[in-house]
């Protein structure tokens, strides 16, 4: 298993294509970008075993979690309780399969799946060069699609709008899934792309010459999106990951256009169909986004009321209006220069950031509806209202994935910069 580097060594900014001479790291440092700002290289205490320890520390907990009951209610003498396991099941039985497999590999296999492929990784576990990086990619390319965490924050708000029904508890499997998220979150933050790939197949570029603090497509260099080695800008595969790819994504700005609009026309519909159905004394009650939001006002939970309203209202609205910003500058509309440019990559952070948080509203139609099942007293059942917002997360989503930010830099002035920023953590 190598180490990082101690060497001087180059790296081509994945998202404003700056080359950068990266200085020798010292245990808890990272190299950072001088002109967006964004992380090229984090060095870790022991690299090889902290990732390993947390990711099997991980999988433990989320056994435990799914074994014994999560959170449990009661109502006029009535009680009710679930696991995790469960959640998915009421959702197939109210015949919504597609939800229950956003829950299932968003909260439970997905994560899971991260943890067995750096395990595997890092512990250098035998096996065939070719497998070992489809394995690579595709744990960088998951693991932003596991929302443990983002579950875990719609149970709490869920337990908010429960209070109002009866009295909520937590089981013996809610402090290890607390402790699955923590753990499955850290392991990620600890492994570094590039030191996995050194340590999968070390590589030396084919680029000779480099001019550190100018762009690479200025120098006739592009860096592979996967494995970060630096190649002549016309090289369509990747010597070392084989992966294939242009020097700009092709048609990235038609991909994220069109995977715009079509969000777009889902959300309209989204927030006027109900999103969750209240079944209670013979009365039936459809709810919508923002009516679930004014309910939680009116009741005096002011706090989630404003997290709901913020997540699932103005985050996807605000994201589809700054994704369709990031669109006309990026094609060249305008003036451009760095400090354009930094505050266009700014927006574009923030909205691959905050754009996975919306999907908390669709994990509290989750826990409500997979909990509040009280025969004819009270039951909840998801709307399709909540279907067609989750369309709106995911292809939203992806079409931040689909975006190239580089783009946002082509046309600014080059400042030349020869090293990076070291930062401590």
């Amino acid at each position: 298993m190598c180490d990082y580097p101690r060497h001087q060594h180059h790296v081509l900014c994945p998202h404003c294509d700056l080359l950068v001479a990266l200085p020798p790291l010292t245990p808890g440092q990272k190299g950072i970008c001088p002109r967006c700002r964004n992380t090229l290289q984090s060095y870790w205490h022991d690299p090889k075993r902290q990732p390993v320890g947390f990711a099997i520390s991980a999988l433990v907990m989320q056994g435990l979690a799914n074994l014994f009951p999560f959170v449990n209610m009661e109502v006029s003498g009535i009680k009710r309780q679930i696991t995790l396991p469960q959640i998915p099941l009421v959702m197939v039985s109210d015949h919504f399969s597609s939800l229950a497999s956003v829950f299932l590999l968003c909260v439970q296999a997905i994560p899971a799946l991260c943890m067995i492929l750096i395990i595997l990784l890092c512990l250098d576990v035998p096996l065939p060069f070719r497998l070992k990086a489809f394995l690579a990619k595709l744990l960088f390319a998951l693991r932003s699609w596991g929302m443990a965490e983002i579950f875990l924050v719609g149970v709490l708000v869920s337990f908010v709008k429960l209070m109002a029904y009866g009295q909520i508890g937590i089981g013996n499997s809610f402090i290890p899934f607390c402790f699955f998220c923590l753990l499955q979150l850290r392991a990620l933050q600890c492994v570094d792309p590039r030191w996995l790939w050194d340590v999968i197949m070390p590589f030396t570029s084919p680029v000779t010459r480099l001019r550190p603090g100018e762009g690479g497509l200025a120098q006739g260099i592009r860096a592979c999106s996967c494995c970060t080695l630096i190649l002549p800008a016309d090289a369509v595969v990747c010597p070392r990951c084989r992966t294939r790819e242009h020097a700009r994504r092709v048609h990235s700005l038609q991909w994220t256009l069109a995977l715009l609009l079509t969000s777009l026309m889902l959300y309209v519909p989204a927030n006027l169909l109900p999103i969750m159905i209240t079944d209670g004394l013979g009365n039936r009650l459809n709810s919508t986004i923002m009516a679930g939001v004014i309910l939680l006002w009116e009741d005096g939970s002011i706090p989630v009321a404003l997290v709901i309203f913020i997540a699932s209202i103005m985050v996807p609205s605000l994201k589809m209006i700054a994704l369709g910003w990031l669109c006309w500058d990026a094609a060249g509309r305008g003036e451009r220069n760095a400090a354009d440019s930094e505050r266009m990559h700014l927006l574009y952070e923030v909205v691959e950031f905050v754009g996975r948080w919306s999907m908390i509203d669709v994990f509290v139609i989750a826990v409500l509806s997979g909990l509040v099942r009280m025969g004819r007293l009270m039951s909840i059942s998801p709307g399709i209202g909540v279907l067609l917002f989750a369309a709106v997360v995911i292809l939203t989503m992806i079409a931040a994935k689909t975006f190239d930010p580089r783009l946002l830099w082509d046309r600014a002035s080059h400042t030349t910069l020869k090293e990076s920023t070291v930062d401590g953590k």
